[in-house]
């Protein structure tokens, strides 16, 4: 079974239709099970709402992008920020430093990979992908070219 885990850098990607749009789209159709924290959504929503504040998204698009990704994201397993992720995010990474949503997003991470031990992780984050290798965690192919953006 192929498991995702994907991450808010790659989301926006995918979304805003960015240079590697299509390798998020590849990576999500290829796997069985998308997993993500909450907060994604938030995060989404947030960069949605700031792209229409800075005049670089209309009214219309940002509702077709809010469709869009409400559709796509409602068959996502997603996980909600627990005590454990909490505890987790608040803990030393082995590459440091780490902001803390992103602390956040790489518990999250290691709460799904002891569901799904074979779950690969795609972000366009620096700081994410840094930690991954160290953490026990596997890259999709995509994030692993990646990881310089």
């Amino acid at each position: 079974m192929k498991v995702l885990y994907i991450e808010t850098s790659a989301i926006l990607a995918w979304l805003f239709s960015e240079p590697n749009a299509h390798k998020v789209r590849e990576q999500m159709d290829q796997s069985d099970i998308v997993v993500t924290s909450a907060l994604s959504l938030l995060e989404t929503e947030r960069v949605i709402l700031r792209a229409i504040n800075q005049d670089l998204l209309d009214p219309d698009n940002s509702q077709r992008l809010r469709e869009l990704f409400t559709e796509t994201s409602a068959s996502w397993a997603l996980m909600e920020i627990t005590k454990e992720i909490r505890e987790g995010a608040s803990q030393p990474f082995p590459v440091e430093p780490v902001r803390s949503l992103d602390a956040i997003h790489l518990a999250t991470a290691l709460e799904f990979h002891k569901i799904y031990p074979g779950m690969k992780v795609l972000s366009f984050d620096r700081r994410i992908n840094d930690n991954i290798p160290s953490l026990g965690l596997v890259y999709s192919i995509e994030s692993q070219a990646a990881q310089s953006i």
